[in-house]
Order: structure tokens, then sequence, then C-alpha cells
């Protein structure tokens, strides 16, 4: 069965944006090391991230294993879906209350769901025993409410944002995590990795 995983690069505060959806410094680690992260394909779909060794080991490794990545429609208006082809897994799902923009991308299998529990269940269904992301924010904060996430991952980035879209959302019911079990000190970032506690 699928390891469901929220997830996202964070500020010491807690906040994945500001208030304007604009990430500033937090993707910069992506951007500022000597060592590749993905390969050239991966680089002319996506970006030419070049990380810290340390990242680049944790976050190939996550990469690899992720096949399917749950995003809200916040997120997807902001990076067009990221094309059909997200960053990370082979599948992409959207929860929204609005349908799926008139004519984008008609060739991708891209579901929208208006319910965070019929995504999950899906994502699961195509991951196999692979990982589900949900991306942190509204639906991540959403989906551990529900009981539906076995982790919480953070890149924490160490700038303070104030205020912003926060890491879990509008969430106001307490969760008990475990002891992180990866902490890995990258360059510019920190990179946890919290089991939920059931």
């Amino acid at each position: 069965m699928a390891t469901v995983i929220m997830h996202a690069v964070v500020s010491l505060d807690g906040f994945i944006a500001d208030e304007r959806d604009d990430v500033g410094p937090l993707f910069d680690w992506y951007f500022n090391g000597d060592t590749p992260l993905v390969g050239e394909e991966g680089e002319q779909r996506h970006a030419r991230f070049r990380v810290g060794r340390r990242s680049a080991d944790y976050v190939r490794g996550v990469w690899e294993r992720t096949a399917a990545t749950i995003q809200g429609r916040r997120l997807f208006d902001l990076t067009n879906g990221w094309e059909a082809e997200p960053p990370a897994g082979e599948h992409l799902l959207v929860v929204a209350h609005r349908p799926k923009p008139r004519g984008w991308h008609p060739e991708a299998d891209v579901p929208f769901f208006t319910d965070v529990g019929a995504a999950v269940d899906e994502a699961r269904r195509r991951a196999g025993d692979r990982v589900v992301a949900v991306c942190a924010g509204e639906v991540g904060g959403q989906a551990l409410t529900f009981g539906l996430v076995d982790r919480v991952a953070m890149d924490v980035v160490p700038v303070v944002f104030g205020s912003g879209r926060r890491f879990f959302g509008s969430v106001d019911s307490r969760h008990l995590l475990e002891d992180p079990d990866v902490v890995i000190q990258g360059e510019r970032v920190l990179h946890l990795s919290f089991p939920v506690r059931r």
C-alpha cells in the first residue's frame, strides 16, 4: 500500500509562501549547489536544479519513490498544473471546487476531485506500493485532519516570513507526530520527516 507524505518547502515560522503566493527565497537552495538533482531530460521538463550533495541524495530518493502528487487548485493555478508533468511521479491529481479549465491539456489524465479523501484513494490506487505526495497548505492540512497522511516532510529554509500561506493550511485541531526519523542538514535547508502518530 502506498505511503502518503504531506510535503513542502517551508520558512522557519511555518509559511510556504507569502500573502501574494510569492515563495521568495524558499526555493533558492534548489539552485545554489553544485550537484545536479535531475538528468538532462528532467532539466528540460522543469528546471536546472543544482543542490548540495546531501540534499541531492535525499531529494533524489524521495522523487524516485514518488508515484503520484496531489495539489490544490491554488497551486494548480500558480503552476498551470506543471503542464500535467509533476516534478516527482507520473500522476497528478487535483483537489478543487472548480472544474478543470476548459481545453487544459485534454490529452492528460489529470483528474479533479472535490473531496480530498477521494483524491487520496485514487492516488493510492495509482501509486501501488510507492509514495503519494500531498502538497502542504489547505489540501495537505485537510488530508492530515482526516487521518489520510502517514508522514509529514518539511524542507525548512532559514528565513522568517512573518505571515503568509501556512504549511498546515487552516488546520485548527491538534495532531501529534513522532520524533523525526529523517534529519539531514543541507546547504541553506534542513530536511525533516516525521511519522504521524496513530
